[in-house]
């Protein structure tokens, strides 16, 4: 019998050691998965972090190199070392996102590392105070673990800037990652980090989400606070969370969102937020639900095709879920029109972004936009044109042509809400890109629908709905991803419809050009 048990107690004890040898999968891992894993000694925090750098090192700068990284935060291993020192002290976690790796847009401004918005003209600059959002997610236990490229300054969607150059999809290396937090997408998509942040002035976080499988999210304009962030539209300008799954993307929200002083539009908000977005992630939330396709947002050429397919798919998908979906036709809503005629960039970039680079005092060598041109340090062929008609407009915020857009965006708005009213729907639905992330070369993204939130101040989540056709380049696809837009600070019921129609569909799927390593 002690024989019996002798021998039983060995095989227990291997089972155990087996077990606990087990590394923790990092690949494609929750924000629930890693603090369960945290919180039962399964994983330690610098072993987290130490796991998501292998993987940059593996495939950002070598294999598929994917050019997504620009900087990788030094003290990384001595803030998981301390995570993990305070955990054993107190047995507690530190916060909701306590050891969490944080993949930034590099114009998120960071005391421990440069902020440069992708160009040769700002580099090595180092802002003297911290964004609002990523000062929020540190005391949260959060660590920043890397500035991402982005398309130069957040000004076009091909994510290729002068400091960092061209960042590639995964899902094909032919392609852009969308843009301009194309960077952030590709990480998160590769599993650098375990989330992401972007920033939204026309598609920005949305498109990179569409071209990589992945949940962005555009919250409505003044949740979230924009202080600390390289400007380009106060109008349009909207900051937010890039993430794997709509969960992750209700945390990262309940972290970031709130009132900040430094950034007046947050005021709109402040009576607006819930004790928790993550009280809304019911995976029954499609049953009676309502919804519109906005008609006038699909394409009707033979490229558009594929995402055509993915949306039908998208809303065969939802009915069987239990919602009814509707349409919304009105010639109002065209993205290139509302491009054309309501888009204010222009105008309000040179003043914001001169403001911007006096903030910086000594730390950058370049004052105004003017010098800022005068360097040639930036990516001419995407910035050039923009740069210089913005730098020629002067008293821009006194212009007509200026004033008479803004003066529109109340129509836009109300007519958005009343078709929404005439068909009783919370949500609306579209494609982000009414066509496939386009090949590297080309300077611009074309058929981009995510103008209309950005005119509107709406939100709007962008979740996967499908992959195009496999190809030689593309192994499994590329990335096709829907908007669910809805009406101001009812980020609730987004999250709701979001997160039943993710269930209902479990499209994500990693790409296969960054493996789990061995």
């Amino acid at each position: 019998m002690k024989l019996k048990a002798l021998a039983f107690s060995l095989t227990a004890l291997l089972q155990i050691t087996a077990h606990a040898a087990q590394p923790f999968p990092i690949e494609e891992a929750s924000i629930s998965k890693i603090q369960t894993a945290l919180k039962s000694g399964k994983l330690s925090c610098t072993d987290l972090v130490d796991a998501y750098l292998a993987r940059v090192a593996a495939y950002d700068k070598q294999g598929p190199a994917l050019n997504a990284v620009l900087t990788i935060n030094p003290a990384a291993h001595e803030l998981a070392l301390a995570k993990d020192a305070e955990f054993k002290k107190t047995r507690k976690l530190s916060g909701p996102l306590h050891c969490i790796p944080i993949a930034a847009k590099d114009n998120y401004n960071t005391l421990d590392m440069p902020t440069t918005g992708g160009s040769e003209a700002l580099k090595g600059v180092r802002p003297a105070i911290e964004s609002t959002v990523t000062r929020k997610l540190r005391e949260a236990g959060a660590i920043i673990l890397m500035k991402t490229n982005m398309h130069e300054l957040a000004l076009s969607g091909t994510t290729v800037s002068s400091l960092g150059g061209q960042t590639r999809n995964p899902y094909d290396l032919t392609r852009t990652p969308g843009g301009s937090s194309g960077g952030t997408g590709v990480a998160i998509a590769a599993n650098f980090a375990t989330a992401g942040l972007g920033s939204d002035t026309v598609n920005s976080i949305r498109s990179p989400a569409s071209a990589n499988a992945l949940v962005g999210f555009r919250s409505t304009l003044g949740l979230v606070s924009r202080a600390g962030v390289m400007p380009v539209s106060d109008t349009q300008d909207v900051v937010g969370p890039i993430t794997r799954t709509v969960t992750d993307a209700a945390i990262m929200l309940d972290a970031i969102a709130g009132f900040d002083a430094a950034d007046m539009t947050s005021a709109r908000g402040a009576s607006h937020i819930p004790k928790t977005y993550t009280a809304y992630l019911d995976a029954k939330g499609l049953k009676g639900a309502r919804i519109a396709v906005l008609k006038t947002f699909l394409g009707t050429k033979p490229e558009h095709e594929e995402v055509n397919l993915a949306m039908a798919n998208a809303v065969a998908a939802l009915k069987k879920a239990g919602a009814t979906v509707v349409e919304i036709d009105d010639p109002m809503f065209d993205a290139g029109a509302i491009n054309n005629d309501y888009d204010v960039q222009k105008w309000e970039f040179k003043p914001l972004f001169n403001a911007y680079l006096q903030s910086l005092g000594d730390a950058t060598p370049v004052k105004t936009l003017s010098e800022f041109i005068a360097s040639g340090k930036f990516n001419k062929p995407t910035l050039e044109k923009f740069l210089t008609t913005s730098n020629a407009i002067e008293t821009p915020r006194e212009q007509k042509e200026y004033l008479l857009r803004l003066s529109k965006l109340d129509g836009l708005r109300d007519r958005l809400l009343m078709r929404m009213k005439e068909q009783n729907v919370d949500t609306i639905i579209y494609p982000l890109q009414k066509r496939l992330v386009v090949p590297i070369g080309e300077l611009n993204q074309a058929d981009r629908n995510g103008i209309l939130a950005a005119m509107t101040g709406f939100p709007a989540f962008t979740v996967p709905i499908g992959f195009s056709k496999p190809s030689a380049n593309a192994p499994i696809g590329v990335p096709i991803g829907m908007d669910i837009m809805g009406k101001p600070f009812d980020e609730a019921t987004l999250v709701k419809v979001a997160y039943a129609f993710e269930q209902a569909t479990k499209v994500r799927k990693p790409p296969s050009t960054t493996p789990e390593l061995k």
